[in-house]
């Protein structure tokens, strides 16, 4: 049971982002500048690598503490 009767409003078409922007916040302020960015680049890879590193470095470390005692 619907406690208004009111139908919901079917939209034409989707709004897009400015045209959103205009019907919630109206004329956007002069100083804001809309940029679009380039994707970034994958980091994972270095991040394994430098992590392969960091445990050989690690297990050289355990390897010499071992030799001293």
């Amino acid at each position: 049971m619907r406690l208004f009767s009111r139908k919901p409003k079917q939209r034409l078409r989707e709004l897009g982002e400015s045209e959103a922007y205009h019907h919630s916040y109206g004329e956007p302020p002069r100083d804001v500048k809309i940029v679009k960015l380039e994707p970034r680049r994958p980091r994972y890879r270095q991040v394994l690598a430098d992590g392969e590193r960091m445990r050989q470095a690690f297990l050289q470390r355990l390897d010499n503490r071992e030799k001293e005692d």
